[in-house]
């Protein structure tokens, strides 16, 4: 999260471009493309592009501050729930999709896109209702409420601090944050340290928050051997959605094969778009220039009923081994 006043009309330095190029490659490179990070970061970016399409759709950033004061005496969940969409500025942006790239693409393939899913929205609700907690906190046992508690701050970094809690919180490994190499479990307490020391204007409880809420996520999941709720609710939901989309694929491949299969619906005589004609007798495909099969002899009728009696008695003569032979000498 980042916290300040908005800047309008903010000039693009470029890197939006990059970002794209990125997320292109990394896509281009994966077998299976998880679809949920590709929304996230989608929706994030036209968020703050604001085309003319959804301009009079979206709120303005002045009206999805996370301020905890205004969402308390207002019970503002506009507040609550939009601000870790919108982003600052540029960089804001581009800092945080690109760390959303990389951890949504292996949480995403790890877990599944339903599981992912429904960890996003459950991440979404504890880092703002432990951030919203923190701050009254503040408040009413320290009396520390200006830096806090009035604060006005958006972005998607505290979801961002408890994925990566939850990434690494079975890793034995090491890895390197910012120069400074740390065990991987505690990388998000490292980053959090020093990404203040260096950058004091971000949320410190907007990024506290989300570690406290990815800890307590992997609580709730380890303690509970249950189905997860919010999974179930988003598998049918999305289960519904694809309903439609189904039906017509279902029916447009109906009337595809209908259109394209071996002879016209209703017809006696079995004849396809390529200039051929199936012989009922033997199954073989005619040239439509020939009036009697290669493989069996049996003439072709133009009657609607079927085949003539004598194309009848010509295929009840030959058994099944002969059709066999004919069609070995004809194929070899």
């Amino acid at each position: 999260m980042d916290s300040g006043r908005w800047r309008r009309g903010a000039v693009s330095r470029g890197m939006l471009p990059l970002l794209a190029l990125h997320a292109v490659n990394e896509y281009y490179r994966l077998p299976w493309k998880p679809p949920v990070t590709a929304g996230l970061l989608a929706s994030n970016t036209l968020i703050y592009l604001r085309p003319s399409f959804l301009d009079s759709l979206l709120p303005f950033v002045d009206e999805v501050w996370f301020n905890p004061h205004l969402i308390l005496k207002n019970k503002d969940m506009k507040r609550f729930f939009l601000s870790v969409f919108y982003h600052v500025d540029e960089s804001h942006l581009v800092y945080n999709m690109m760390s959303l790239l990389w951890k949504g693409i292996q949480l995403e393939t790890s877990m599944g896109s339903t599981e992912f899913a429904s960890m996003v929205v459950a991440l979404l609700g504890l880092s703002q209702g432990i951030t919203l907690l923190l701050a009254k906190s503040l408040l009413v046992f320290f009396d520390y409420g200006r830096p806090y508690y009035s604060e006005y701050a958006v972005g998607f970094s505290g979801l961002l601090f408890a994925m990566k809690v939850i990434l690494n919180s079975h890793s034995e490994n090491f890895t390197n944050v910012h120069g400074l190499i740390v065990p991987a479990r505690y990388a998000a307490w490292a980053e959090l340290i020093l990404i203040q020391m260096f950058v004091p204007r971000v949320s410190f409880l907007g990024h506290l928050g989300g570690i406290l809420a990815g800890i307590l996520y992997l609580k709730l999941k380890g303690s509970y051997s249950g189905p997860n709720p919010l999974t179930t609710i988003i598998r049918e939901l999305t289960s519904l959605l694809r309903w439609p989309v189904r039906f017509i694929r279902n029916t447009f491949r109906l009337r595809r094969r209908r259109i394209l299969g071996q002879g016209t619906v209703g017809g006696g005589e079995r004849r396809s778009l390529s200039g051929t004609w199936r012989c009922q007798a033997c199954t073989y495909d005619n040239s439509d220039w020939l009036s009697n099969c290669e493989m069996c002899g049996t003439s072709q009728s133009s009657e609607s009923g079927g085949f003539s009696r004598q194309v009848s008695r010509h295929s009840r003569d030959l058994s099944l081994e002969e059709l066999r032979r004919r069609r070995v000498e004809r194929f070899g």
